[in-house]
């Protein structure tokens, strides 16, 4: 048995907010996304390869804000955080804060494997990325119009913007995925741009083991939503915390965190799931999320809106 989910960003998603490109656009890049993790993962390839084959995907994909499509901060510049973790044994490692990276999760991978380190920030989170070969890129690369734009709204209302809040049009976020493998071995990865006009180097949940991303021999987390919340509430390892202390299921503990602990207090987001048997779920709080996901012998589900 295995098993993939996979998110983009959870706000206030709309029908009316959508063209009908833009969806189009939205459920093919969330189906390749999952189409590279499922393949791994039916060829008997290990969750760890899936969730990072997925999120790297969706960082190449400018629609999202992770990677290529990450929003700007404050200075004009992209601040780019990404964490990943193997429940087996609980290894971690994450970079906040990155410049030049094309794929950070590619990045919090080294930190995890080749240090003895679990979160590096920028400029050392680069150093180590361009010493170990991983593709580095120049500023133009990471630049779209419409994130552009998007800064210069955040600049004249003299606020921090989520990318799901702001705006019917700016319904991009956080990008994540969960696996378990037929191995039994489940894994998590989380990557962001954070939020737009961000300053003073803001770190969000993403990088945050436990926060924004967690996975243990329970199960396989990762956030998406006002970051300062999720860090506030420790949302992932909230999850693992309900499946252990009080056996709640998978479904039942993720509603508990993002209905009942994180939306009384504004916490607008949400999480995708999976457990040691291979349930999924993906519950968010929002008005809608983008997601997909898909169990062995399963079709695909991809969806955007509260369906």
């Amino acid at each position: 048995m295995f098993a993939l989910a996979i998110h983009g960003g959870a706000g206030t998603i709309a029908r009316a907010s959508l063209t009908p490109d833009d969806e189009r656009q939205y459920r093919a890049a969330l189906t390749a996304a999952l189409a590279l993790g499922h393949d791994l993962l039916r060829d008997g390839g290990a969750a760890l390869d899936a969730v990072e084959a997925a999120v790297r995907s969706l960082e190449d994909c400018p629609l999202f804000n992770a990677g290529r499509g990450a929003v700007f901060t404050h200075d004009g510049h992209h601040e780019l955080d990404a964490a990943v973790m193997t429940g087996h044994n609980r290894l971690a490692g994450a970079v906040a804060g990155a410049r030049q990276m094309q794929n950070p999760i590619r990045a919090a991978r080294l930190v995890m494997e080749r240090t003895d380190h679990v979160l590096l920030g920028y400029p050392g989170a680069d150093d180590l990325a361009r010493e170990h070969g991983l593709p580095l890129q120049p500023a133009e690369y990471f630049f779209t119009q419409k994130r552009y734009d998007q800064l210069q709204d955040a600049r004249a209302s003299g606020r921090m913007q989520l990318d799901h809040a702001a705006d019917p049009n700016w319904k991009k976020g956080t990008v994540g995925a969960v696996a378990r493998d037929v191995h039994g071995h489940l894994a998590a990865a989380t990557s962001t741009g954070g939020m737009t006009n961000k300053r003073y180097s803001r770190i969000g949940d993403t990088p945050l083991i436990g926060a924004g991303t967690w996975a243990d021999t329970r199960c396989a987390i990762s956030c998406t939503g006002n970051g300062e919340y999720f860090i506030r509430a420790v949302a992932a390892y909230d999850v693992a915390c309900l499946l252990e202390y009080k056996n709640l299921t998978l479904e039942e503990a993720c509603r508990v965190v993002v209905h009942d602990k994180l939306a009384p207090v504004g916490g607008e987001g949400g999480l995708i799931a999976v457990d040691a048997a291979g349930h999924v779920t993906l519950p968010f709080n929002s008005e809608g999320m983008y997601r997909a996901s898909q169990i062995a012998g399963g079709e695909a589900m991809v969806a955007i809106y509260k369906e």
